[in-house]
């Protein structure tokens, strides 16, 4: 583990030991290439842009007063990516024995707040579109003040470091505050413009694929074997577990809460989804190249393997869950209709209460005929 201390200008050079024999650090020349790092800052600061703007397309009002007066999505998205994540992603760093350049790659995705992908994956499965809208804007205004919190807390193991010691926390919080703007225009777009708004939130989601897929081609031909030479087997292996563990996490915890199937599934997908383009953002515009080197192509790494374990997840629920899904609903509304039927023959038992029939006024005009005679 690199816990010791070195000299910053080692460290620079060399990027740190990784635990596999290789720099974690290595490629850093070839993304200090003045066009190629411009070119990628200016995508991802407009993806990110783009990605701001259609959450807040997807916020309403009205959703955030319930929220406010019965906050537990808000609860969820702290506890969720607020305390679970970041504890993973430190643990994970720790067991895979990470040098600083891969720790610091790793936490700063794991104290990310939640993605718009999971609000996609929310539709898939069934979940409250609702809660799940709500924890991704939550996360991502508490991200404010409790990323960079979460960062210095738990960079203090790898502190004796120099990229540690270098940790721009005004600049990561400076990006996180720029987000606020495109999420403040979207809300105002789905106050204003409902229809608008709808289609600005198609466009974020698209947006999301076509520039992961962009990065990876960008990454992969101009850099080639030389970067993903350089990216530890460890970093592969926690980009795999992350999310993973991220899914479980989330659904025990909205297990704890006892809530509904379909608001666990939505809380298991909002836990374990990270906002990548945010974590790409800021290790691009925030970190010297030479310095973070191939390790900004973690989040990346971390997007592709969350989006295959949300596809693997909605797969088995449409093979499995959607049946047991069908028949709760089924339930409910055969439940319905029996109490509607229930309530039907109540009204009509009270409105024959107390009447005469025709039978009984002939049989008393009958009794009153004899009685004359």
């Amino acid at each position: 583990m690199a816990g010791s201390a070195q000299p910053p200008a080692a460290a620079a050079a060399a990027g740190g030991g990784g635990p596999d024999g290789g720099s974690v650090a290595g490629g850093g020349e070839a993304f200090g290439d003045r066009s190629l790092s411009q070119g990628l800052s200016v995508l991802v600061g407009l993806a990110l842009c783009v990605t701001m703007l259609g959450l807040g397309c997807a916020v309403e009002l009205g959703q955030l007063g319930q929220q406010l007066r019965r906050p537990v999505g808000l609860l969820l998205a702290l506890l969720g990516q607020f305390v679970a994540m970041p504890l993973l992603a430190f643990l994970l760093a720790l067991i895979f024995a990470l040098d600083e350049v891969a720790a610091v790659a790793v936490l700063l995705c794991g104290c990310c707040p939640g993605g718009n992908l999971s609000n996609l994956m929310s539709v898939l499965v069934d979940g409250d579109m609702n809660l799940s809208i709500i924890m991704t804007a939550s996360s991502t205004l508490l991200a404010l003040f409790l990323m960079p919190l979460c960062l210095w807390v738990y960079s203090r193991h790898w502190i004796n470091t120099a990229l540690v010691q270098l940790l721009p926390l005004g600049a990561v919080s400076l990006t996180l505050g720029s987000t606020l703007l495109p999420i403040g225009l979207g809300v105002l777009i789905r106050y204003r413009h409902p229809r608008a708004a709808d289609l600005l939130v198609k466009i974020s989601l698209w947006s999301l694929l076509v520039t992961l897929v962009i990065l990876f081609i960008l990454t992969g031909t101009m850099l080639g074997p030389d970067l993903i030479a350089h990216i530890p087997a460890s970093v592969y292996a926690i980009a795999v577990l992350m999310p993973l563990a991220g899914y479980a996490l989330g659904y025990g915890l909205a297990t704890v809460f006892k809530m509904p199937p379909h608001c666990r599934r939505t809380v298991s997908l909002e836990t374990g989804c990270q906002n990548v383009q945010l974590c790409t953002a800021i290790l691009k515009l925030t970190f010297p190249p030479e310095l973070i080197g191939s390790m900004y192509m973690f989040p990346l790494l971390y997007a592709l393997f969350q989006s295959a374990e949300a596809g693997l997840f909605v797969l088995v629920y449409k093979m499995c869950g959607k049946e047991s899904y069908k028949q709760d609903t089924l339930g409910e509304e055969e439940d319905t209709d029996i109490s509607y039927k229930k309530l039907k023959e109540e009204e009509v038992a009270d409105t024959s209460y107390g009447t005469v029939t025709s039978e009984e006024h002939n049989s008393i005009q009958m009794e009153v005929t004899q009685t004359a005679l």
